[in-house]
Order: C-alpha cells, then structure tokens, then sequence
C-alpha cells in the first residue's frame, strides 16, 4: 500500500539544517497494524505527518497505492489526504462550535455528499462508536474518551484505506484510553491500514509489526512480514 523510498526531512531552524529524517525506507501492506515508537525528537511524528501527507519530504519517493505522491500537486496530494487518509491526534482538533454529530459530517460536507446521505452516514457512526446520546453535544460538553470517540468517527466516516494515529491514548485515563485502543483495532481487523506513534509501550507492543526511531533513522523493524 505504502512504499517510502530514500525519504529525508530537513529543517531550516536558525540557519542551521536539522535533519528530521534521515534515509527512511519503508514498506506498509494494505491491512499492517504499526507501531512507531522512539524517544522524543526521533521523527515519529515528521515520518507519520510524510505518510498522511501533512508535510512534503526533503528527499526521496513516496509511493502511495502504487501513485508516486511526491509528483504531486498540493491540490492533488490534498484529495489524496481527503479521500484516503484519516488521522487521530492526541488533542482530537474538534471544532468547539460543532456539536459531535457535526464534527463527524464535517468530511462528507467538504466532500460535497448530499445532505440525506451524510444524515445516515453520520447517525450510523455515532450509533457505532456509543455516541447517540451525544449527537447534539459540543466538544466541552463531553469527556475526554466521548472527544476521541467522535475524532475517530470523524477520522472513518469516509471509509479511508489508511488511519494514522498520533499519540492517541496520551489524554485520556486509562479505561478511556483502552476503550479507544479497542475502537482502533477493531477498525484494523476490518481491513483498515493502522499506523500508530506512541510512547506508552503497553500500546506500542500491541502492534503486529513495531518500529523504533532514533534521531531521526528507523533502527529497528520488529514483527515485518511475520
């Protein structure tokens, strides 16, 4: 599904080059559960942001679904990103003025689905994720796990290939944060592509394959094609 070839990234801080990224190469296949793992600073999170095309790479080829990505256009990458690429963030980015039913629409809105389509779209993923009772809640109105709950809905309402996944038990409590794990591997053993950073271990752990980064170079491959 994914194939990162020679990518580098590097930064321009206070005329200094920083390299974030250094030689990446990378196989992902259609349905791998990853985690990428690794101290602060190590790239985790420049690599997951080249991957959900956030970021464009220094150097290097990024083949996404047999299309060479870095060829382009900002305008054709974001298509890309909309149609097949969902993201999970730690501090879920809800829009505090949307009620949950309104934040999970958001997607099918800007994809210009017709209003009676979105409608059912959007109370079936609520019903999926427990989430009914809240359709008319605004983010401050519900609890941390309820926010991350309507960010994943957010995040698959238009049946991405790939979900990317930063950090996304770091802001809940424990039962949340199982709750949400639970979600998102059930979302993998449904045929979606799941690659998520973290630092808790007991997470990281979970991943069929894992991956550890350290300034900036993957330099451990652990569970690849097993």
């Amino acid at each position: 599904m994914i194939q990162l070839q020679g990518i580098e990234r590097v930064f321009d801080v206070g005329g200094q080059q920083v390299h974030a990224l250094r030689e990446i190469n990378l196989r992902i296949g259609r349905g791998d559960y990853i985690s990428i793992m690794g101290p602060s600073g190590s790239g985790k999170s420049t690599l997951l942001n080249i991957i959900g095309l956030l970021d464009r790479p220094s150097a290097g080829h990024y083949l996404f679904e047999q299309r060479d990505i870095t060829a382009l256009s900002d305008n054709e990458q974001a298509q890309v990103r909309r149609e097949r690429i969902g993201f999970v963030f730690q501090f879920f980015h809800l829009i505090p003025r949307l009620t949950a039913a309104e934040n999970i629409e958001l997607p099918l809105l800007l994809s210009g689905v017709p209003a009676a389509q979105r409608h059912d779209k959007v109370m079936r993923t609520l019903s999926a994720y427990g989430l009914a009772e809240r359709a008319h809640h605004r983010p401050e109105q519900l609890s941390g796990g309820q926010r991350q709950r309507v960010a994943i809905g957010r995040a698959t309402i238009i049946e991405p290939g790939l979900l990317l996944a930063d950090e996304p038990t770091g802001n809940l409590d424990r039962a949340s944060g199982h709750e949400v794990v639970e979600i998102l591997e059930q979302l993998n053993a449904h045929g979606i592509t799941l690659v998520v950073v973290t630092h808790d271990p007991e997470l990281g752990q979970r991943a069929r394959r894992r991956l550890r980064m350290v300034d900036g170079a993957i330099v451990e491959d652990t569970g690849y094609g097993a």
